[in-house]
């Protein structure tokens, strides 16, 4: 099982940016797909954004453009990197490893979660 712990979430106006990052405690973490997904009160977990291995990046189309994942194989870590913020992107981002696709129950391995709030 890894464990994953993510940070860097908090308050920020709209337009405004915030980076998340994942920590992994994982010896092939370089093997892994690693996933952010994110759930709004009284909604269903989301897919945000996908890293496999070989680095080829897959974003919902809510942030396309506005919302770059990547990895630091080195450092065991994986980053969201989220611009131009808008208050529907306010949720608890959760990192995720161990899975594939687009659906959170592919997943294996979550992290806690962090909250993301974009005030208007």
């Amino acid at each position: 099982q890894v464990q994953l712990v993510e940070s860097g979430g908090g308050l920020v106006q709209a337009g405004g940016s915030l980076r998340l990052s994942c920590a992994a405690s994982a010896r092939t973490f370089s093997l892994l797909t690693m996933a952010w997904f994110r759930q709004a009160p009284g909604k269903e977990r989301t897919f945000v954004a996908r890293i496999p291995w070989s680095g080829t990046t897959l974003y919902a189309d809510s942030v396309k453009g506005r919302f770059s994942i990547s990895r630091d194989n080195g450092k065991n870590t994986v980053y969201l990197q989220m611009n131009s913020l808008k208050p529907e992107d306010t949720a608890v981002y959760y990192c995720a490893a161990n899975g594939a696709g687009t659906n959170y129950r592919e997943y294996n391995d979550w992290g806690q979660g962090i909250q993301v709030t974009v005030s208007s």
